[in-house]
């Protein structure tokens, strides 16, 4: 089997669409098997069938996961364990956004980016590492945003549970390599993305997505928005024995907007 990830088995959350849907089609046609988890099992079925066409059958699985439900993860792992053969990758891709300064963002919208920010990736991380620790050498990529290294006015409650992703993630780092496992630990934070996300800043602004998309553009300064594919090829380098050297590391995909 040739691939930058042959032979390996991915668990990629959140991934029904957008940037988790791009990540778990590149792992697969890369050589990993793949078992895509969302709360919209419909979709995360649909993209496993998708995959399934297009690499073959039993490639791609598909299961209904809540990602701050810790009973949600141990049927998880349990599904990785059994379906997979075991957990090499794990892609902590499910987020949220959540709208609101820090007058008006409510507590309920708060701890809800929270849960699903940083609660899944605590809960999928420590739940996963010991099936992990069985099938070395492991990876595990955390999405985080470029917001959680660059703040804005607006947005308290997304800055904050992306910022607490990327220090989770150092720890983690830190803790494997101690233990002396070949485990890594790697954050990815991207900028502005062509997904369904934009779709609710656009609604809440009231604004045609086209007309968000250009006001977002004109602040990278590549001066377009991100694609999925292009987040996704970042997570698998880290996903892959390439990136073999790199842990507790930041991987910005931002057209260029940190260095401003």
């Amino acid at each position: 089997m040739k691939g930058r990830v042959a032979g390996k088995c991915a668990l990629v959350t959140g991934a029904a669409q957008g940037l988790g849907a791009a990540q778990a089609r590149l792992l697969a046609a890369e050589g990993a098997r793949v078992l895509i988890t969302d709360l919209n099992e419909a979709g995360a079925k649909a993209v496993a069938d998708e995959i399934n066409a297009a690499q073959g059958r039993g490639s791609a699985f598909a299961l209904r996961h809540d990602v701050t439900s810790e009973a949600d993860w141990r049927t998880a792992i349990d599904a990785a364990r059994e379906q997979l053969g075991g957990l090499s990758i794990l892609v902590n891709n499910a987020g949220i956004g959540a709208g609101g300064n820090i007058e008006n963002c409510s507590f309920a919208d708060w701890k809800r980016s929270f849960a699903v920010n940083v609660d899944s990736a605590f809960l999928g991380t420590q739940n996963a590492l010991p099936l992990m620790k069985e099938h070395q050498p492991g990876s595990i990529v955390n999405i985080s945003s470029i917001a959680g290294l660059i703040a804005s006015d607006a947005m308290p409650a997304y800055n904050a549970s992306k910022a607490a992703i990327w220090m989770l993630t150092k720890s983690v780092a830190l803790y494997c390599a101690k233990q002396k496992w070949n485990i890594r630990c790697n954050s990815v934070h991207p900028t502005f993305v062509d997904t369904p996300i934009l779709d609710g800043i656009g609604a809440r602004a009231g604004l045609e997505k086209e007309v968000v998309m250009g006001k977002l553009a004109r602040q990278i300064p590549l001066g377009r928005i991100g694609r999925p594919e292009e987040v996704a090829q970042g997570v698998l380098y880290l996903a892959s024995d390439e990136s073999s050297f790199m842990t507790g590391a930041e991987l910005k995909l931002d057209g260029g907007i940190s260095a401003m």
